[in-house]
C-alpha cells in the first residue's frame, strides 16, 4: 500500500527511513561522546528520539484505522477467507504442534482466525495425529502483561470488560490453566495481530505493548531451555501492508517472520524463507 503522505500527513513529513534512523542514531552516539556531559545529553537525545517515534507511530495508526473503516465489508470478508485458508493449507501450520494465536476483536477490525481456532479445536476430539495445543491471550492488567493460556474448547473462552473473548483463568474442575510461559514443551508457532507491517518484518501494534512485551519474554524462555525459536507469522488485510521504512523502530520493538496476506505468505526471516521454499 503506497500512502501519500505529503497529502495525507502534510504535518508528518518527519518519517523516517530505516537507513535514516541508523545515520541519526549514529550521529546522536559520535556527538554526545564528545561532551563533557555525555551521560546527561546522551539521556535527553534517546528521549528526544523516542518521542519523534512515538508521534510517528501514532500518526500511522490513525492512518490505518481509517483505511480500516473504510474497507469494504465484503472484501474484508474474503480477505478473511483467503488468509485463514492459507494458513489451514500451509506445511508449517500442519506441522506445528504447538502455537499461540490471538482471538479476533471484530471491534479492532482484526483479521479474523474464527476458522483456525474452529479446525485446532475440533481436531481434539477427531484425530489424535493432527492435534495441536493452542494458547491463546488473556490481558491480565495495563500494565503490557499478557497471558497464553491452554484452551481445548470454545466453552473455556469468557468476553471481558471490553467484549472480547479470552481464556477463563480456571478450567471447569477449578484447575489453573496452563501458562505457555511455564508449559514444559515449545510451541512451534505465533500467530500474531498488528495495525500495520511492512515486508521487511516491522509490526506496528496499537499502542499498549502486550505482544512486543510476551515475545520478548517468549523469545528469553527460549533461549534460556535451548528450544527453537517459533516461527511469528503475523496475519494482514491488503490495506495494512506499508512500503518498507515507513514503521519506525524502537529497541522493544519485535520483528515477525513472515506475513499471511490475501495473496499469500510473504517470508521474511531466514527461518521463514526455510520453511516457505
Amino acid at each position: 500500500m503506497t500512502i501519500p503522505w505529503a497529502v495525507t500527513l502534510s504535518t508528518c513529513r518527519f518519517f523516517l527511513t530505516r537507513s535514516a534512523i541508523l545515520r541519526r542514531q549514529t550521529s546522536l552516539c559520535s556527538t554526545t561522546a564528545t561532551m563533557s556531559t555525555a551521560g546527561e545529553q546522551n539521556f535527553t537525545s534517546d528521549t528526544a528520539h523516542l518521542d519523534t517515534i512515538f508521534k510517528q507511530k501514532k500518526a500511522l495508526r490513525l492512518v490505518v484505522k481509517r483505511d480500516l473503516k473504510s474497507m469494504d465489508a465484503t472484501l474484508r470478508s474474503q480477505e478473511d477467507e483467503a488468509i485463514q485458508r492459507i494458513v489451514l493449507e500451509a506445511p508449517w501450520f500442519k506441522a506445528c504442534k504447538g502455537l499461540c494465536a490471538y482471538i479476533r476483536c471484530s471491534a479492532l477490525r482484526e483479521v479474523d482466525t474464527s476458522r483456525i481456532l474452529s479446525h485446532i479445536l475440533r481436531s481434539h476430539s477427531e484425530d489424535l495425529q493432527m492435534r495441536k495445543k493452542i494458547f491463546v491471550p488473556r490481558v491480565e492488567d495495563r500494565n503490557r502483561n499478557m497471558r497464553m493460556l491452554n484452551i481445548s474448547s470454545t466453552e473455556d473462552l469468557i468476553a471481558n470488560s471490553m467484549d472480547i473473548l479470552e481464556p477463563a483463568p480456571l478450567d471447569a474442575d477449578g484447575n489453573e490453566r496452563e501458562d505457555v510461559l511455564f508449559a514444559n514443551e515449545p510451541v512451534d508457532l505465533l500467530i500474531l495481530p498488528g495495525l500495520a507491517f511492512d515486508k521487511a518484518g516491522r509490526r506496528l501494534g496499537r499502542g499498549g505493548g502486550y505482544y512486543d512485551t510476551f515475545l520478548s519474554r517468549y523469545q528469553e524462555l527460549a533461549e534460556k531451555r535451548n528450544w527453537k525459536q517459533p516461527l511469528k507469522i503475523a496475519l494482514s488485510y491488503s490495506v495494512q501492508i506499508v512500503d518498507e521504512g515507513t514503521i519506525p523502530l524502537t529497541p522493544n520493538d519485535v520483528l515477525v517472520d513472515a506475513l499471511v496476506s490475501p495473496s499469500g505468505v510473504i517470508p521474511i526471516s531466514e527461518a521463514a524463507l526455510e520453511i516457505c521454499r
